[in-house]
């Protein structure tokens, strides 16, 4: 028997056969062409297709894992419409006169190394973006069949790396799960793997191609591969298998009960989503509403500025739908880590510090109006909550509200219909914690957005993997940040939640009761165990641990 350690991107077991998939080796000449005009005209039909394949992959990863994970598929069909990528490409087969699949090799990389060289970490991850689509243009010029990735038989299918669009076109009935030399927790097949509910292992370093064939089991919960397990071992981890189906089954039966601990405590427990197309996810997961609606997918999947009609269909939909529960949709959160092309925002050397999110707003206040106009609009067919995000000032908090209530009057003197709707703050900047009490007064609900509380706090860039082992998402600062603004907030009447990740780790449900919380939104998947971890608590009982402000 074999042990290979890795990171282990969702906590399961997956048993059965290794299918080694290798990426097909593409042969390509520098030899000179006469006919370019030729060439030319294939590249443009190759590219084409790779579009019209992004966007059925966008479909299909909308089905199989939520908007959030399908987005990046929207993002890889712009970049194959990016003019200066198809400007380089066709400049080489025109005055160098190479085969459309050399300049797509030369331009293409020489894309991805320019991203590879930034600083940014998020956009060095853009380099895998491109060595993908250059991998969909160059398929099709050469006529690979992309689709019979693993086979026909169920397996554990193990490789180099995955891309996005490999993992995507993998016949979930028939993968078990997934094993990468490389690759991070962070990267968009881990994601992806995820949302899927696919156990996975990244960065096997000794991962080998000798494996094809073999007996194998993941252990998610040990971050490792047994190659060749023995009889006992693989005994021991089917009964662990089996326990964690039975779990799930489990699960569905507490669908339609409260999220009540042992002595009576009530909280909500919300989804957070990416669109519209997430609107199944919460309802098949039952969730009491919608504690984040991540507007900006509404941006990033758009080519150009969405009107104000579009946004106000994508929102409607979702409050028509989920009515009475409360929607809360967080206004355009573009910026740092979330970059459009149309909207051609200034290179920053820090932009996890610059413009974003409501910066931008409150410095385009025309852009900015047309969402709060057609927020206002969707406000007449549910239950909607507003929410403001990375406010740090009470200036800002009052100048949205009067930009807020510009599009209300401008909508009523044009006869259109407003509901009522609530207005938020997404407490997530050490800035906001320390006045709180003053936000309070001016809303009605606080939101903590743990993520970037977290990385403001510790002063870690949450985008760059090499400071992992300096991040501590549990750090006493953060969860007494967490304790003042429910505090603050309860001293002012309002409710308070948490959006960020850290609402579902379950090893921190019981203190956050404790500190008061008023409700807990969350990946709608983790929307159940959540919930069962909640009826199990007593908080009449002493606490094992002391919270941070007791």
């Amino acid at each position: 028997m074999q042990v290979v350690t890795g990171k282990s991107v969702l906590n399961g077991i997956a048993i059965g056969k290794i299918k080694v998939y290798k990426a097909p080796k593409l042969e390509i000449s520098e030899s000179l062409i006469e006919d370019t005009e030729g060439e030319l005209k294939r590249f443009d039909s190759a590219r084409e297709r790779a579009i019209e394949q992004q966007n059925a992959l966008y479909e299909k990863a909308l089905i199989d894992a939520g908007e959030d994970s399908a987005e990046v598929f929207s993002v890889h069909a712009m970049m194959l419409e990016d003019d200066d990528l198809l400007d380089a490409t066709n400049e080489i087969i025109r005055s160098q006169r190479h085969t459309a699949e050399y300049a797509v090799k030369v331009a293409f990389d020489n894309q991805a190394k320019v991203f590879a060289e930034m600083e940014d970490p998020y956009m060095r991850e853009r380099a895998a973006d491109i060595y993908d689509i250059e991998q969909a243009v160059l398929s099709n010029l050469f006529g690979i069949n992309t689709d019979v990735l693993q086979g026909t038989e169920p397996c554990i299918l193990a490789a180099r790396d995955l891309t996005p669009s490999e993992t995507v076109r993998l016949d979930k009935s028939l993968l078990l799960g997934i094993i990468t030399k490389e690759g991070s927790l962070n990267s968009h097949t881990a994601i992806l793997a995820r949302s899927m509910g696919i156990p996975a292992l990244v960065q096997c370093r000794d991962a080998c191609e000798d494996w094809d064939g073999m007996d194998a089991i993941i252990d998610g919960y040990n971050s490792c591969v047994y190659i060749e397990p023995t009889e006992d071992l693989a005994k021991s981890l089917r009964k662990r298998k089996d326990k964690d189906t039975k779990q799930r089954a489990l699960l569905q039966e507490l669908k339609g009960k409260s999220n009540t601990t042992i002595d009576g405590r009530t909280i909500q427990v919300y989804a957070n989503i990416g669109g519209p197309s997430d609107i199944g996810l919460v309802q098949q997961n039952d969730a009491g509403g919608v504690g984040l609606f991540r507007s900006e997918f509404v941006y990033l999947n758009a080519r150009d500025y969405p009107t104000e009609e579009e946004q106000f269909n994508a929102y409607r939909l979702a409050v028509e739908t989920l009515a009475p529960k409360q929607v809360i949709i967080r206004t355009c959160d573009i910026g740092a880590d979330k970059q459009v092309e149309y909207m051609n925002m200034v290179k920053e050397e820090n932009p996890a510090l610059g413009v974003r999110a409501i910066r931008i707003c409150l410095s385009r206040k025309d852009f900015f109006k047309t969402q709060l106009r057609a927020l206002l609009r969707a406000s007449a067919y549910g239950n909607l909550g507003i929410m403001f995000p990375m406010i740090i000032s009470r200036r800002e908090l009052r100048e949205c509200k009067e930009i807020l209530a510009e599009c209300a009057e401008e909508l009523q003197k044009q006869g259109m219909k407003i509901g009522s709707y609530a207005i938020g703050v997404m407490i997530e900047t050490p800035a906001a914690v320390m006045i709180a009490d003053e936000l309070a007064e001016e809303c009605d609900f606080f939101s903590i957005g743990t993520n970037d509380l977290t990385q403001y706090t510790l002063a870690i860039d949450r985008q760059n993997a090499g400071l992992d082992p300096f991040l501590d998402t549990h750090h006493p600062a953060v969860l007494r940040e967490i304790k003042m603004t429910i505090d603050a907030g309860h001293r002012h009447g309002i409710w308070v939640g948490i959006c960020g990740e850290l609402g579902a780790d379950l090893a921190l449900t019981e203190t956050f009761l404790r500190m008061g919380i008023d409700e807990l939104s969350v990946n709608p998947v983790s929307i159940l165990p959540l919930r069962k971890i909640i009826r199990g608590i007593d908080l009449s009982k002493a606490p094992a641990e002391r919270t941070p402000e007791e």
